[in-house]
């Protein structure tokens, strides 16, 4: 089950209480800029993680500034859509709202999932810089910790980015085969244990190298752990050896 810190007490609380119970996510954002992009992000990996828990979820972006230019941002970055929202009562069936906030930003009552300032790169992606690359930059720091995004740390992303496609795409071309029930624990355990991004990354590193493994079971790890990372790690499939 998946387990979010609530800023407003440092204390982990179960992200949807109720089994199969509708949980609102609601971003709260306050215009374009790395950290509010960064805020909305987060906001996609809890929805993400929910729905892989079998979660119905709504949601819902809350600002009152540059929403529809957050949003392109946001898609850009393969964020799902959002509904424009804000103080819309309680939905049916809602069992729970939790609150993705930046530091020292909105303080809605309930549930609160902080987000630490991004600086460096603008919101979207520079001339010639795949998306994804700016996404995973982002996933591979948590959410508590500042980051800031420059051409050396993009320039790093990129290399893991493209290296997993290429892999992926090899990997493809074997027999399947299922992904190991350890490997599925490890990857389970790093995002239920409040939303650890980079601990997903750390388990698809060593299933990369790992002598053990078999191609086939590499490839259906890398996808399934893509239904959270959305970093599209399938792109180069099709693609000549």
């Amino acid at each position: 089950m998946l387990r979010i810190t609530d800023a407003r007490t440092g204390e982990p609380v179960d992200a949807a209480p109720a089994r199969r119970g509708l949980t609102r996510v609601e971003a709260h954002t306050q215009g374009l800029d790395p950290t509010n992009l960064r805020v909305l992000l987060v906001a996609d990996l809890l929805v993400r993680a929910l729905e892989l828990g079998g979660t119905p979820v709504w949601a819902l972006l809350a600002g009152e500034r540059q929403q529809a230019e957050l949003r392109a941002a946001g898609a850009a970055l393969g964020v799902r859509p959002f509904e424009v929202g804000g103080d819309t009562g309680t939905g049916l069936g809602e069992a729970q709202v939790l609150h993705v906030v930046s530091e020292g930003g909105a303080t809605p009552d309930g549930v609160r999932v902080a987000v630490a300032p991004a600086y460096g790169q603008a919101p979207g992606s520079p001339d010639g810089v795949d998306p994804a690359v700016l996404r995973l930059a982002l996933l591979a720091h948590p959410r508590s910790t500042p980051v800031r995004i420059d051409p050396a740390v993009l320039g790093d992303a990129g290399e893991t980015l493209d290296r997993w496609r290429r892999a992926v795409a090899g990997w493809a071309r074997q027999p399947s085969r299922p992904i190991p029930d350890a490997v599925r624990a490890d990857l389970r355990s790093a995002w239920e244990d409040d939303l650890d991004a980079p601990g997903v990354l750390s388990v698809l590193r060593a299933v990369e190298t790992d002598p053990e493994l078999v191609d086939g079971a590499r490839f259906e790890t890398y996808a399934y752990a893509d239904r959270l990372l959305g970093l599209d790690l399938t792109h180069d499939l099709g693609s000549p050896a």
